[in-house]
């Protein structure tokens, strides 16, 4: 995957970046927009819509891995990746084994993997960079079904949701305002330890406003915890997909909203948290509930 190292960086673009201000008004517009919408499809929509929403914004998330590989020169097997990626998080709602129907997308990507060919010998990068898409988007999305799924799994949901993302606007807005010491300069430049306390400390009021709210048998205590587990972890999956990014110069995964790009840029704490928050919830509650 050395290749993505000799594509240039698109100076032009990052020299058009809009203010810090704009960038922030954005990001809270599409917040204030989109979360009222979630709310009301996990509490008043039905079971399929919910569903439906999560297997597209898979398919979106899996559709954008594979495009940032392949505009740094490195190809996949990017319509197999869309479709067996589908089938992976569908495959946690549907009453198909998830183990099963992921051995089964595994063995058919080796497959195709003997048909890619250069200079007489098979490739195995276009594999490779396809299973990393579906094992890091589609799999850990997956999580959001069988959290639904729990008692009381609509408000762990919205918990999930309400808790990533405060943390993540507070992060954004403390760090690009007063943010000065440097979190992970290599992986993100842009991140600053000021952010990411802000963060932490959002995700654990988060927590607890959520649960004085909806959630009342959620015990304090584990409010907190929730509030620690999420905005700790949930930093991991934003320097993740960053370290990813950095590693092929990009900076978006795509354009789809407003101030946060694409798809993957907007879920990719999601993806940690969510199945983190559901083995926490199904195994590790020992406080209080």
């Amino acid at each position: 995957m050395s290749r993505a190292q000799d594509v240039p960086f698109a100076r032009p673009a990052e020299a058009a970046r809009p203010s810090r201000g704009a960038a922030l008004g954005r990001r809270l517009l599409s917040t204030v927009v989109l979360l009222p919408l979630f709310v009301w499809m996990v509490l008043a929509g039905p079971a399929w819509l919910f569903g439906s929403v999560m297997v597209l914004a898979g398919a979106l998330g899996q559709w954008e891995f594979t495009g940032m590989f392949e505009r740094a020169g490195i190809t996949s097997f990017r319509w197999l990746g869309l479709l067996g990626g589908s089938l992976v998080t569908a495959s946690f709602a549907l009453p198909l084994s998830e183990q099963a129907t992921l051995t089964a997308v595994v063995l058919t990507l080796l497959v195709t993997g003997l048909f890619r060919r250069e200079a007489g010998r098979a490739v195995w990068e276009p594999m490779a960079v396809t299973l990393l898409g579906i094992g890091y988007v589609n799999w850990l999305l997956g999580y959001a079904f069988w959290l639904y799924d729990l008692p009381d799994g609509v408000k762990w949901v919205l918990l999930l949701v309400s808790v990533t993302w405060v943390g993540e606007t507070a992060a954004y807005a403390i760090g690009s305002t007063v943010g000065r010491h440097k979190l992970a300069p290599v992986v993100s430049p842009r991140k600053t330890v000021e952010g990411a306390l802000a963060q932490l400390i959002a995700s654990v009021l988060g927590a607890l406003v959520a649960r004085a709210w909806f959630f009342s048998s959620l015990s304090i205590e584990s409010a907190i915890v929730v509030g620690l587990l999420l905005g700790v972890v949930g930093q991991i999956g934003d320097l993740v997909e960053s370290a990813i990014k950095r590693s092929l110069n990009t900076k978006d995964t795509g354009g789809l909203i407003p101030g946060h790009g694409g798809m993957l840029d907007r879920v990719d704490s999601l993806l940690v948290n969510t199945p983190v928050l559901f083995y926490y919830a199904t195994y590790a509650r020992t406080l209080g509930t």
